[in-house]
């Protein structure tokens, strides 16, 4: 028996030379699997030949056990540290692939430009709130109370017939104006306030050159103590400088049922006079509609369309340019 103990220990000794030799030799992580399933797997060399350990003196065991253990110990680390090796060498094959030169230019996708709609209402709000305005905005579905009543308009005044409103159940309607942001604003805080509100709005008119029946406004609103008419007129000659520049402007008179006096305000631009918007001193029926003591307070008021000042800023000479998303055009401005 002493012969079969020996054959075992040399057998042993011998698969641990040719596995290390094999495992150090080894260039990828499947051919390192595959000798680790062929030397520890279950059907693998180790225990093959311990399977001879049946046929040994139970005094001989012990010594082969020890010995298989120590075989299998180096193999597992052999493995273990030639598994980190190659994984390690991966990383850095694929480090040195993929190295990025960082002082290179990039390459530059294109991100699209901004709407001339969306510009001009970022310019005008901009001068507005380097005034001292902030910003408000409202729902665009709104009540007859806060896009008429409230502003002075009740069921039977004849100025509804000057913005043919579109109508929704339930006492609802698409607003033709930003003043019903106004009214809301006015519903939640004290004066004094500075407020400019920008949005959509609804009215059915034909659709042409000039008119569509969605556009966008922009409306501004102060209330303080003392506020009069050469406020508002201030105010707007420093707007139309900041926006047109040094340009001729004029008031005339007009109307509107929420404002008392009311003007329109035109501009000399290229030689003729360009009405660019409409204002005036809020109506007392307004403020005591949202709770202010009309005895105390006083306002001023104006809006106007975006669209009309974009077309004049940029030269424009059909407004249904703005809603055609054709790209040809639309890639013109920044």
């Amino acid at each position: 028996m002493t012969t079969t103990s020996n054959s075992l220990e040399t057998q042993l000794t011998e698969l641990q030379t040719t596995a290390t030799e094999e495992i150090t030799a080894a260039d990828g992580l499947e051919q390192l699997e595959s000798l680790r399933v062929g030397y520890l797997g279950k059907k693998g060399q180790v225990s093959k030949i311990l399977g001879g350990m049946g046929k040994l003196d139970p005094g001989d065991r012990p010594k082969v056990g020890k010995l298989a253990n120590e075989v299998k110990t180096a193999l597992e680390t052999a493995l273990t540290q030639k598994k980190e090796h190659l994984q390690q060498a991966a990383i850095a094959a694929r480090l040195a692939s993929e190295t990025l030169d960082v002082t290179m230019p990039a390459v530059v996708v294109p991100q699209g430009r901004r709407h001339p709609l969306n510009s001009t209402i970022d310019r005008i709000l901009d001068i507005f709130v380097g005034l001292g305005y902030t910003v408000a905005t409202g729902p665009e579905v709104e009540t007859d109370y806060y896009n008429f009543e409230a502003l002075n308009t009740p069921a039977d005044h004849p100025a509804r017939d000057m913005q043919d409103t579109f109508y929704l159940p339930g006492d609802r309607l698409l607003r033709t104006h930003t003043s019903s942001v106004q009214i809301r604003y006015m519903e939640q805080q004290q004066p004094p306030i500075r407020v400019v509100a920008p949005g959509r709005v609804y009215r059915r008119d034909t659709v042409d050159a000039t008119h569509s029946a969605v556009f966008h406004q922009i409306e501004l609103l102060a209330v303080d103590e003392g506020l009069t008419f050469t406020d508002l007129k201030g105010t707007i000659r420093e707007f139309v400088r900041q926006i047109f520049g040094d340009v001729e402007i004029r008031f005339r008179p007009s109307y509107f049922p929420f404002t008392e006096p009311s003007a329109e305000v035109d501009v000399k631009w290229k030689g003729d006079w360009l009405e660019v918007l409409g204002c005036g001193t809020v109506d007392p029926n307004v403020l005591e509609a949202v709770g202010y003591d009309s005895e105390r307070y006083t306002g001023f008021a104006a809006g106007f369309g975006v669209e009309r000042f974009a077309m004049v800023l940029h030269q424009m000479d059909d407004i249904r340019r703005l809603y055609n998303s054709d790209l040809r055009f639309l890639n013109q401005f920044n």
